[in-house]
């Protein structure tokens, strides 16, 4: 029986636990409602109990101020940059998996297994229905084009989701390049940078701009939402690329922590979270992409779309964090 018949169900039979009770205890940068239902499909398969703390601020600074007292065996967030930021900490640890490394392609984990991504999403562009012809957007290169004249809207060039396109640009084209790319971008927009993505959406649907840069979940979660729907509504979700490269993506992931005291039960979920049933699942109700190629994407993640996706392997694009900012300042993008 699969994962999703399981949970849907309830009724498939659990392996036996053992006599002494197991568990694995998890930190997570997601909310816990949204792995929960993966959480108990995991320990009702394995009889391993799965604890997690929601810490959505510093939890690689909670880490590193535990130490080797954490109870911490794996952890969940989002981001390349955040998981980059553990790794150098040193408060994550090499795995060895056959099953990890046959799901996940391989750049979408580190090549020396510290940390291995569970979903991607899709750094796009939301267009206004009824003022941009979707042809007008081709690459992420165009947006310095004087024709974006007073007609984009994004949020802050420091937040992680900006930098990491930043560092992108940076690895396919250089330094100099990308400063010239961040002064046409922001010579382009029709107000300082401010607010989320959905922030953006919503100045789209006010006629404050016309196109924003975003990522791909947030259509899902202003479509869930009473009030955002008019304006997700309002824009259709385009895919630019780089020139002679795909759409920039970004990830969610896993880890297992350096002092992990529960290291078997930890590699257990972290395979578990790799299968196929496992990511389908949690790639819709996050409303992303599944990382492992076996996986199919949700019928709503996939009515937005083909995604062709930069394979540019994302350490190499992490790496690039600390020039990226350090350009955003030098033109004052969000000045």
């Amino acid at each position: 029986m699969t994962l999703r018949a399981l949970l849907l169900a309830g009724t498939a039979t659990a392996i036996a636990a053992p006599a002494v009770a197991q568990e694995v205890n998890i930190y997570s940068y997601r909310q816990p409602e949204l792995i929960q239902p993966l959480l108990d499909a995991f320990t009702e398969q394995t009889g391993i109990e799965a604890n997690v703390a929601f810490i959505d601020k510093g939890l690689t600074e909670r880490l590193v101020a535990e130490g080797e007292r954490s109870p911490a065996d794996v952890i969940l967030t989002t981001d390349i940059s955040r998981l980059d930021q553990a790794v150098e900490a040193g408060v994550t640890q090499s795995v060895e998996s056959e099953a990890l490394e046959e799901a996940i392609p391989a750049n979408l984990r580190d090549d020396e297994g510290q940390w291995f991504a569970l979903t991607t999403r899709a750094r796009i562009v939301y267009a206004s229905k009824d003022r941009v012809d979707p042809s007008e957007v081709t690459t992420y290169e165009d947006l310095a084009d004087p024709k974006w004249e007073g007609r984009i809207c994004t949020r802050s060039g420091t937040h992680v989701y900006t930098l990491g396109l930043v560092g992108a640009m940076i690895e396919h084209h250089g330094e100099e390049y990308t400063k010239e790319w961040l002064e046409g971008v922001k010579s382009n927009l029709a107000r300082p940078p401010e607010g989320n993505d959905r922030a953006q959406v919503r100045a789209i649907w006010s006629g404050e701009c016309d196109i924003s840069l975003g990522n791909t979940y947030y259509m899902g979660a202003m479509l869930a939402d009473e009030e955002q729907t008019q304006w997700a509504e309002s824009v259709n979700v385009l895919f630019p690329t780089f020139e002679s490269h795909g759409t920039h993506v970004n990830v969610s992931g896993m880890a297992m922590t350096a002092s992990a005291p529960n290291r078997d039960e930890a590699l257990a979920l972290m395979e578990f979270l790799a299968s196929p049933e496992a990511q389908e699942i949690y790639a819709e109700v996050v409303h992303e992409y599944p990382a492992s190629p076996a996986a199919e994407p949700s019928e709503l993640v996939s009515s937005w779309g083909a995604l062709a996706a930069d394979e540019t392997d994302l350490t190499a694009i992490a790496e690039h964090r600390a020039d990226a900012l350090r350009l955003v300042e030098e033109v004052n993008f969000d000045g």
